[in-house]
């Protein structure tokens, strides 16, 4: 259990990451007929970053976090997705369906995600998202695109970036691998056999698998440290001091890609918890922000 001055500083971050207004979108595109499936577009700001090329933008796609359950939506990492439009990105805000229909547990906590359909989101976001681009963000390049996500928004980045190595029978497998520069996955949930073992997020994991009768049999499609390697460029940013998601998730992410015979960066954050890393007034967000153009640019 967290000491109580851990547990102060883990709330107080939380407070200061959800403390920004939303920002509103320049332009909204639909994926799919479901009020979920839906992508918001940030254009990148004319001059906000004196140090960004000025050719055409990077893109980034960013998965949000929440433990895949329906209380958190795409609202809550809107000013990431403007902070990093800031520094001269394009940004493509990533909606899709998550849990929360089912019956609540014993505490009040409402399921995380829905097998399949948070999968099935993230797989047609992706493969509509070209076509949207060229529509929405013109000024974007998606031949620089790189794939970011937080929480459970970082285990959906990670894989989405591994469709082209899922099972052969996996609906969402992909022949070839996805046309990205690389990946950032900020506090991901990368293992699911040892976030169930720290019960993170109220054993979330294990609810987005469909409980113990769905999780072995749904893990080889489902969690990225058993879809190694993939051969795409991949960075995980951890804090030291993050409760939600502990350290040990990320490590044992990196240690089963280097067994795989893949190099997986992994920057660690002294002093940081799980909420600083998507936060525009932390120093952490500004890391965040430049693992991602040290792939994109």
């Amino acid at each position: 259990m967290p000491d109580d001055a851990a547990a102060a500083r883990a709330a107080a971050e939380e407070e200061s990451a959800f403390s920004h207004p939303p920002v509103d979108p320049d332009v909204t595109a639909a994926y799919g007929d479901h009020p979920d499936q839906v992508i918001d577009f940030y254009a990148p700001r004319p001059g906000s970053d004196p140090a960004a090329p000025p050719s055409s933008a990077p893109l980034v796609v960013v998965l949000h976090g929440g433990a895949w359950r329906a209380r958190y939506d795409r609202r809550h990492i809107t000013p990431f997705a403007d902070y990093l439009a800031r520094r001269g990105f394009a940004v493509a805000n990533v909606e899709y369906r998550r849990g929360g229909q089912g019956p609540e547990d014993a505490d009040g906590t409402p399921p995380a995600g829905r097998w399949p359909d948070t999968f099935d989101d993230i797989a047609a976001a992706l493969d509509a998202l070209p076509a949207l681009v060229r529509e929405a963000l013109p000024q974007a390049d998606p031949r620089r695109t790189v794939l970011t996500g937080h929480s459970a928004g970082g285990h959906l980045a990670l894989w989405a970036a591994a469709r082209h190595v899922l099972p052969a029978d996996a609906p969402w497998r992909t022949e070839d691998p996805a046309p990205l520069r690389g990946v950032v996955a900020l506090a991901p949930i990368a293992d699911f056999e040892v976030a169930e073992k720290l019960a993170v997020c109220a054993h979330a994991s294990l609810q987005l698998l469909g409980g113990q009768d769905g999780f072995a049999g749904r893990r080889p499609y489902a969690d990225p440290v058993l879809l190694l390697p993939t051969g795409i460029a991949t960075t995980l940013v951890q804090g030291r001091a993050d409760l939600e998601v502990p350290q040990p998730v990320a490590e044992s992410y990196a240690e089963a890609a280097a067994k795989a015979g893949e190099v997986v960066g992994l920057t660690l954050l002294a002093d940081v918890g799980h909420f600083p890393l998507i936060d525009p007034a932390a120093d952490a967000c500004a890391v965040v922000a430049e693992e991602i153009a040290q792939l994109a640019w």
